[in-house]
């Protein structure tokens, strides 16, 4: 399994028009992030996406998109005025499986550095 490492978080973006989903965008260690995915989604977990896959931390989804701008303002305010690191180091992940509309439920937490099977 891969080992746990860091990443840069960029830009507060948003996915409207498609979706009214405010984010974070992941800036430094994307590739690792995505390279990650393309291993998870094969044999018993591969799944055929709506969308492409990009890097980022979710901070909202709302209910429309003039709510979505709404909080892209707000948001993008407050993280430029954020003087932490923006450097975190990713050592867990968690499926989500989406239940129902902006309904999204746990499905597995997922150490990175361990093995996922027994041997």
């Amino acid at each position: 399994m891969e080992e746990p490492f860091h990443v840069t978080l960029g830009m507060v973006e948003t996915f409207c028009p498609v979706t009214p989903t405010v984010f974070i965008r992941v800036d430094a260690a994307a590739s690792s992030m995505s390279e990650l995915h393309r291993k998870l989604n094969t044999e018993v977990l591969a799944y055929n996406e709506e969308w492409p896959y990009i890097p980022h931390l979710t901070i909202a989804k709302m209910g429309g998109e003039a709510q979505a701008q709404t909080a892209l303002e707000t948001a993008r305010r407050r993280w430029e005025q954020y003087s932490g690191s923006r450097r975190i180091l990713l050592e867990r992940l968690t499926f989500v499986r989406e239940e129902s509309p902006n309904c999204w439920v746990d499905l597995a937490p997922v150490v990175l550095g361990r093995s996922l099977v027994s041997r």
